[in-house]
């Protein structure tokens, strides 16, 4: 099996899903959650910031690490990678499932889009509940209800919260019916997500992984495409 089997199935019109991650947008110059960060974030792990009990404690330096993460995404684009998934809706259904905020699959024209982790761009008020698209950047640190006056939080999933049941349900429902699972750029290391893998392959799906290195999920992949997905993803494209 190669490439051009994959794409021979996608032009037939096989229903694709997607699960990517943080190195689909590496090439977009988005550094990974883990990855480099700048000379300040640097002495911050994500695990310390990215927390509920972290946003209580100090509500700005969360506000503050989110901000310049939304300023690097909105000063760069969806990479080939992203706009390679998009194209792939000419030929049959498409679901993508992504475990990153950015946006960019939305952004790159992907339609049916699961965004597991929630999204950068969403505000959810923690007093009223109220949730909104904002993409003003820089934001008012720490941004405010405009109705009731609480904290705004990121509408993102955090270490310790649960992802909302209707995404996992509907995630769940891609993998087990895709006839052609795609995992891109992710590491296969947070679960649930990464059990996705092994949920499509049950399910009959061929298996193809987009990756620099084999990741925790590669014993369930037929084929093992190794390189930037910007560079090796259009491969499957009819």
């Amino acid at each position: 099996m190669d490439l051009h089997d994959i794409r021979d199935r996608v032009a037939a019109g096989d229903r694709v899903a997607v699960l990517s991650g943080a190195g689909i947008s590496a090439a977009s110059g988005i550094p990974t959650f883990r990855g480099a960060q700048d000379a300040l974030w640097s002495r911050y792990r994500p695990e310390d910031l990215a927390t509920p009990a972290a946003f209580a404690r100090d509500p700005e330096l969360v506000w503050r690490w989110y901000d310049w993460r939304r300023g690097l995404i909105a000063r760069s684009a969806p990479n080939a990678a992203h706009l390679a998934l998009a194209a792939l809706e000419a030929h049959g259904p498409v679901t993508v499932i992504t475990q990153n905020v950015d946006g960019y699959h939305r952004q790159a024209g992907s339609t049916t889009v699961l965004e597991y982790h929630g999204s950068i761009w969403t505000l959810r008020c923690t007093g009223c509940g109220h949730e909104a698209e904002d993409r003003r950047v820089p934001l008012p640190v720490p941004p405010r209800c405009g109705g009731c006056g609480a904290l705004l939080r990121p509408g993102v999933v955090w270490f310790g919260e649960t992802i909302d049941p209707q995404v996992m349900r509907a995630a769940d429902r891609a993998a087990s019916d895709c006839e052609v699972f795609l995992v891109v750029g992710t590491a296969g290391a947070v679960w649930p997500a990464a059990g996705l893998v092994a949920v499509a392959r049950a399910g009959g799906a061929v298996v193809v992984e987009f990756n620099l290195e084999p990741s925790a999920v590669s014993s369930h992949a037929h084929l093992f495409v190794a390189g930037s997905a910007a560079d090796t993803l259009g491969g499957i494209v009819p």
